[in-house]
């Protein structure tokens, strides 16, 4: 008896140790398939399903520009000649794909960040958020962070469900310690929600 007890608990260890394997393997599944990368060092990056490719060129400044080289995103599709140029960036620009349908893209300055979402399916506009849309979309009481600090960053985290997420942080004379919320901007309303979030400056 205690011989067959012993069978079926090691059994069950087993059988535990392989679902907690399943998970863990699920789980690194999801966070490669939404990592991001950043450009211009990053060179390219594939969607999840391989059909797309967003790829970097360099382009000089013309004259009449700022100083300095400016960067261009451009999406390709994997297997034809059919590309579109995506956005020009000055910096650094971190991208993500959310899914195979929609590209978040974070485009950095010294002082601040603005959030960018492509569709692949189609060449219509991006939606755009940057620091003063969104002081115009948040509530009243949260706009004096996002007014009267130096440094505020509007980062995307992705899409889901037609609706964008976003992690928004910064310091400056307003918040010597810094600030961060965590907001949703429904795609299709046009409408954000925020929350504050502790902050880890």
């Amino acid at each position: 008896m205690r011989y067959w007890q012993a069978v079926l608990g090691v059994a069950v260890l087993v059988v535990a140790v392989l679902v907690v394997a399943v998970l863990v393997a699920g789980l690194c599944a999801d966070a490669l398939a939404a990592q991001s990368v950043v450009f211009p060092k990053a060179g390219e990056l594939v969607s999840p399903d391989g059909r797309f490719v967003v790829r970097n060129v360099e382009r000089s400044a013309q004259p009449s520009d700022f100083v300095g080289t400016f960067h261009t995103l451009w999406l390709f599709e994997a297997g034809t000649d059919h590309s579109r140029k995506l956005c020009d960036y000055l910096g650094v620009a971190a991208v993500t794909w959310s899914n195979n349908d929609f590209l978040v893209v974070t485009q950095y300055d010294k002082k601040t960040s603005r959030a960018l979402v492509f569709s692949a399916a189609g060449p219509e506009n991006p939606v755009l958020l940057d620091l003063p849309t969104l002081a115009r979309l948040v509530p009243a009481e949260l706009r004096a962070e996002l007014r009267e600090n130096d440094h505020v960053f509007v980062e995307a985290s992705r899409v889901e469900q037609d609706t964008l997420h976003l992690n928004v942080w910064g310091y400056g004379r307003h918040d010597a310690n810094g600030f961060r919320f965590r907001c949703a901007y429904a795609l299709q309303e046009g409408v954000v929600s925020c929350s504050e979030q502790p902050s880890s400056h």
